[in-house]
């Protein structure tokens, strides 16, 4: 099944070259994917991984193991951003 899988700020560089400006590239992926199966391959060290979205709902830490996408999903990722 095919999802959008999309990154932000700095995670765009784990992106191939490719996809970087559009900050996003589509996916085929098994149902039974979990979202931390999707994210793994792309080699983000899991502190960078701090804003998990699907569909704009925040998936939480503990879930990422188990929780799978539907086709068409969109898998968006942000990571911690710091302000002053």
């Amino acid at each position: 099944m095919k999802i959008t899988f999309k990154l932000f700020a700095t995670l765009t560089d784990y992106l191939p070259a490719e996809a970087r400006r559009s900050n996003q590239i589509e996916l085929d992926i098994d149902p039974a994917t979990s979202i931390s199966q999707i994210i793994e391959p792309f080699g983000m060290p899991p502190k960078l991984v701090h804003l998990v979205l699907v569909n704009g709902k925040y998936i939480q830490p503990e879930q990422r193991l188990s929780a799978t996408l539907q086709e068409g999903d969109v898998l968006a990722i942000w990571p911690p951003i710091a302000g002053g």
